[in-house]
């Protein structure tokens, strides 16, 4: 057994997890902005932006006392501050992921490699998309199955998979409406989602 797997993670390494993902985010708001122009309705980043930092003025105040609590606690307030689909989206991947790690006060990357895959499976759900409909799955999908393996390579299988969405013909979202002209854009929420996955590989060090 590897150290890795052995190692378990507490409320205070998913704070950090958030809190990450919430600096890369605010980094990044033009970025993903400019992505949505392409396909989207132009406000990914700014949403997103707005919503992580909501998140990391609340987990400032009080960390819950578990990683469910801190995941399902982030989820509502991506909900309650986001707009459009993203907000629903990534407040029901968290919440879900949380829900899933029960009331666990420590967790192991397994642990969180299979509640993740639940998170993913939820949002599947909600947004009736799949693998290759370049959205925010194509991203989520392999990065929950590779975390299985390790926090690299959940990365690296996020960041591949929103790569992968180039040359996709977006099949579900406000990018499906272009049809055609969808192709040769990356997705923005998959590209967000590479984000989040890759803040999480940099907090687990």
């Amino acid at each position: 057994m590897s150290e890795e797997t052995e190692r378990t993670y507490g409320a205070e390494f998913f704070r950090s997890w958030l809190e990450t993902a919430g600096a890369a985010v605010d980094r990044e708001a033009d970025r993903l902005t400019e992505l949505d122009s392409a396909i989207g309705d132009a406000d990914h980043g700014a949403n997103l932006k707005r919503g992580f930092a909501a998140v990391t003025a609340d987990l400032e105040k009080e960390t819950p006392a578990t990683p469910g609590a801190v995941l399902v606690a982030a989820g509502k307030q991506l909900i309650s501050t986001v707009g459009g689909a993203s907000g629903p989206l990534y407040g029901t991947l968290l919440r879900r992921t949380g829900k899933a790690l029960g009331e666990a006060e420590q967790v192991s990357r397994a642990a969180l490699a299979e509640a993740l895959g639940a998170g993913v499976a939820a949002v599947a759900q909600l947004g009736g998309a799949q693998v290759g409909d370049k959205t925010m799955l194509d991203a989520l999908v392999p990065a929950a199955e590779a975390l299985g393996t390790s926090f690299a390579a959940a990365r690296e299988a996020a960041e591949a998979g929103a790569l992968a969405t180039v040359p996709l013909r977006a099949r579900k979202g406000r990018a499906s409406y272009l049809g055609e002209r969808s192709v040769g854009h990356q997705d923005p929420g998959a590209t967000s989602s590479a984000l989040l996955i890759a803040a999480l590989a940099e907090v687990a060090g």
